[in-house]
Parts: structure tokens; sequence; C-alpha cells
């Protein structure tokens, strides 16, 4: 049984959305222990959402009650926040939906800007850490590997990824109409992942060229050679505060980088400019929102930005929704399917074990021969494949159960035992189906 839970620019504020992504490891080791209901998770946070998938530990035809309760007391507990505002604040997906609910997200078409090219790398990432942490059970591999394939259809299919923009160009886009050169705007950087480089990247695509950036781990001298800017030091910052026209923060440190006392002070240096622009796109934030009580001082940050998200064009979010759907209703037909796998291994089984006993009669009677046991075995095989293929259709229909009653009662093969033998074996196939 799979379950997402899910906190996102949707459902929740920005500020509860930082206090989740503070606590992340917190609830990522919480879901990790309640292995008695939780056989593997995978979490997502980003800028705008904060989601865990589940894969509950349900015996096969039982539901876990009670399941989604106690994974939002655990969120609760691990975060610090009240599991009645968690519940206000959050969507609780389970079964099929949270594939529907995946493979919208990594598409681009749940985020603050639709069609956001970030999104994709994030949710590969995820499951790259979830990896690494052993948590990922073959069914979430399995979900993961079709949303990553289902993001490329959306992104080779429509226009969707080059029509939306990023986070970063949109704060950028935002931030255009207090430059009027960029060129000349001297821009200090505070980061140096990902995040950083994509948003270096957009500068110079306007045009900018004074950049220079700090790390608060220390890291911006190798960023600086890797990109061809200036480094700033710690003791630098303040200066280099008081000479920047535009501030871009995205660090992922947890701890505030520009404080009101830090910015002060930079203001006070003499000869700093008497105006600056700070953009914000930490989560956690990296600027204290008081700063922006500060004279001369401008603040964007992720939730002001949000509200300027630009509509898509209409088509191609049309037709991306199309292909996510398309593939979550595969995904759940595939699913059904499995249902009756072990129904029809178990029916194979009996017939070619009451077709080995009567050729191995026949043989001790000296009745056999290796071309009519061939032909016998080819007949097994033909009077197999209609019940293997009205099983798969019952199954897509969702009447898998029909099948696997009906098996039993017409061969009284035991399913249940099947089912628990097989369990292993599937799992290795989903694992090698999914790294191929």
């Amino acid at each position: 049984m799979l379950l997402c839970f899910s906190s996102s620019h949707r459902t929740a504020d920005f500020d509860l959305l930082e206090r989740l992504e503070r606590r992340a490891p917190a609830v990522t080791a919480a879901l990790s222990e309640h292995s008695d209901i939780v056989s593997g998770s995978v979490v997502l946070a980003t800028c705008n959402r904060f989601e865990a998938y589940l894969d509950i530990a349900a015996a096969p035809g039982s539901a876990r009650a009670g399941s989604a309760d106690a994974v939002l007391e655990a969120v609760s507990t691990a975060s610090g926040i009240d599991v009645d505002t968690l519940r206000t604040a959050s969507a609780v997906y389970s079964n099929h939906a949270v594939a529907e609910h995946l493979f919208a997200v990594t598409s681009g078409l749940e985020s603050v800007v639709v069609g956001e090219g970030e999104i994709a790398g994030q949710v590969r990432r995820a499951l790259d850490s979830a990896r690494k942490a052993g948590s990922v059970t073959s069914e979430l591999e399995r979900l993961f590997q079709l949303a990553s394939r289902t993001s490329r259809g959306v992104k080779n299919q429509t226009g969707i990824m080059s029509a939306g923009r990023s986070m970063v160009r949109l704060a950028l886009d935002l931030a255009e109409s207090r430059i009027s050169d960029w060129a000349q705007t001297r821009v200090l950087l505070v980061g140096t992942g990902k995040y950083a480089g994509a948003s270096l990247a957009a500068l110079r695509d306007r045009g900018a060229t004074d950049v220079r950036v700090f790390s608060p781990s220390g890291r911006a001298p190798a960023f600086a050679r890797s990109h061809d800017i200036a480094p700033i030091a710690a003791d630098g910052v303040v200066d280099a505060l008081a000479e920047s026209d535009l501030v871009v923060t995205c660090s992922a440190v947890t701890d505030y980088v520009l404080t009101g006392p830090l910015l002060t002070e930079a203001l006070e240096r003499p000869g700093a400019l008497e105006r600056r622009l700070i953009v914000d796109l930490g989560l956690p934030r990296n600027v204290d929102p008081a700063v922006a009580e500060l004279v001369g001082v401008e603040l964007l940050d992720l939730e002001t930005i949000s509200l300027h998200a630009p509509l898509t064009e209409l088509r191609a979010a049309d037709d991306a929704r199309s292909i996510v759907d398309a593939a979550a209703a595969e995904y759940q037909a595939r699913t059904a399917e499995q249902a009756v796998t072990p129904a029809l291994v178990a029916l194979r089984k009996h017939v070619f074990g009451v077709l080995d006993a009567e050729i191995e009669r026949a043989r001790t009677r000296g009745d056999g021969s290796e071309q009519t046991e061939a032909a016998l075995r080819h007949l097994a095989g033909v009077l197999l494949h209609t019940p293997s293929v009205r099983a798969r259709e019952l199954a897509r229909q969702g009447d898998a159960q029909a099948f696997i009653e009906g098996a039993a009662a017409l061969f009284g093969v035991d399913v249940e035992a099947e089912a628990e033998a097989a369990r292993p074996r599937l799992s290795a196939v989903d694992d090698e189906s999914a790294a191929s």
C-alpha cells in the first residue's frame, strides 16, 4: 500500500514549509523507526513542498487502519508541529492517487511556476538519498522510475517545460523592474550549490558581469574558480553587502545568513549604497524577514515571488496533464496485474505438475517419446494462454479476485501459499526492471 504525505505551496504557508524543511532529517529518521508501519520511504524537500512517499507494510488483501494518522503523528513529533496544524496544511494520497500525484509533481505541473525544470532533478536526488539510506522498496523504486520516465515524456512531447520558467528566473524577472542596467549592477551571490550555479547562469543571461560569491560554509573559493568570479571571505562580507546593488541568497544552511544587525552594519559603512535589493531563494530562509524594515533594503522572498507566478500556456499544460493521466492509468493497470500473478504461477505449476506426473507414468510403461512429450508441453502452454490473458483483463478491470477465486475453486490451487513464496522473487524482478 502506497501513501504520500504532502505539504506544499498549495496547502501550506512558507513558514510551515520552512519548519518542515529544517526538520527533514528528523522526519526521515522518525519514519524509518516505524518499521511496523513503514516498509520504505522517499522524502522530497524543495523550496515549495515537503513530501514523504511511503510503502506501508500491510498484509495482502488487508488495509492497515489508521496508517495515515500514524504517519501524521510521526511527522508531527519529529517536526515539532502540532498534528492538527499539519492535517489542515497537508494532503494525504493513497494507493494509485500517489502515482498520479508524483507523476504530476515530477513533470512540473504542481510547481509554483508550472513547468519549471528543476523539480525532476530534485525528485531524482530524493530517490538517490533514499537508496543510500536503504529505505527504498521495490515498489517505490518502480514508482519513481516511472515518474522520471513520465517527466521525460512531458518534456519531449509538450512545450510546458520550455514555456515554464524556474523560480530563479522568475525572481530575476521581478528584480528587472528595479534594475536599469544589468552590466553595471554589482551582485553578491550567497551560496555555492546547484541553485547558486543556476542563479549565476540566469544573471549572466541578463548581462550581469560584476558577480561575487560568499559561502557560509567556506566553499566560495572553489566555486569562484570553477565559475570565473571573485570569492568573498567571511571577514569581507559586510563590505561586499555595502557595495552590492543586488544580493541573491540560495544557501542550504539552516540559520539566517543575512540578519538585521549584519545589514545595519553594512548600511553604516562609509560609501555604502543607499538602496539594494535582496532576493532570498533559500528554504529555510537565508534572510531574516526583519531586514525588510531597514531603510534602503527591499526583500523578495519565495512567498512574495510565488504570488507573481505566471499562468502557463493552457494547451501545453493540458497536453502535459494528459500524458500524466495516461501514465498513472497504466501504472494502476500494471499494479492490478500483479495481483493475479501468484494465481497464474500457481495455475501453471498445477497444470505442468499434472503433465509431468503423467509423462513420468508413460515413461515407466515405455509409451513416451520426446516428440510426444514436446507436443504435450506445447498443448499445455496453449491451453494456459487464454486464462493468462483473461486474468490480466480482469485485473485491469478491477476484478482480479474473480480469477483468483475461480482458479482456487476449479483447480484447488493454493494461491495464498504461492503469493507468499513468490513475493521475494517478484521484488527481485521489479528491482531488475527498475535498473534496466
